[in-house]
């Protein structure tokens, strides 16, 4: 299982918000792209970029900072926010970014969304389910729809997406623990190309989702406050994995 640091920008700054309430904000750094080059020394595969601007806007509004992190960084780059017309998501494949994530437009366009798996492919697609008790939330998670988060991943399973990000908006940012019975239940419905964000702190729940079957835990606070070391999660699940592999 990937541990993939979260950088969320606003106003060029990289920022972590509480349970995606953008009036309880905390700035993490001014510099996001020496904060992606600091989670690659340390060992990341993968780094997890949020334009919440652009999320809000409707428009990504933070792509000259996303352009100098996939410049600087070799990892791939996954980035979401504001990724809502067939153009942008082609500009943000073309800039380097090997994945772009979709949320709104899972809920309000689901023919853009299998257009892109055609365009794109399938394995630049991740659709991000993000669930407030468990009904989905649009916009920036400014608005909640009546959508159940399982009915969202049917209709993207049938569109072509064959991967998903599912957030728990109520533990996001709160280093409490995942929604674990929430997370099983995705990847039940969605197969094994689930990645998991949203109140990870420890490596204990880093270990618990890898029981689970995610693919990829989505880490934003806890790397930022040392709650959890990058390397010494990045070992601890490499050890994992190896004493559970049938060769061990």
């Amino acid at each position: 299982m990937e541990v993939i640091p979260a950088i969320d920008l606003m106003g060029g700054r990289c920022v972590r918000l509480y349970q995606g309430d953008y009036e309880r904000e905390t700035v993490f750094s001014e510099d996001p792209l020496e904060v992606a080059r600091e989670w690659v020394r340390s060992g990341a595969t993968r780094l997890h970029v949020v334009d919440l601007d652009g999320a809000r806007l409707g428009a990504p509004a933070n792509l000259g900072v996303v352009r100098q992190i996939v410049s600087a960084v070799g990892d791939p780059v996954q980035l979401g926010g504001g990724i809502r017309t067939p153009e942008t998501a082609a500009e943000i494949v073309g800039m380097g970014v090997a994945r772009v994530m979709l949320g709104t437009v899972a809920v309000s366009q689901p023919e853009l969304v299998r257009r892109l798996c055609g365009e794109l492919g399938s394995e630049a697609v991740v659709v991000t389910v993000d669930a407030r008790d468990g009904l989905v939330a649009v916009s920036g998670w400014t608005a909640d729809s009546n959508i159940p988060a399982a009915d969202v991943v049917r209709r993207m399973k049938a569109v072509g997406v064959h991967s998903f990000l599912y957030t728990d908006i109520a533990r996001d940012g709160t280093l409490t623990e995942p929604n674990f019975d929430a997370i099983a239940e995705m990847v039940h419905q969605a197969g094994a190309c689930v990645m998991a964000a949203g109140g990870i702190s420890t490596v204990q729940h880093l270990s618990r989702l890898a029981d689970l079957g995610v693919a990829g835990a989505v880490v934003g606070t806890a790397l930022y406050t040392g709650d959890i070391n990058l390397p010494e999660a990045i070992e601890t699940l490499a050890r994992r994995g190896e004493r559970c592999s049938p060769s061990a």
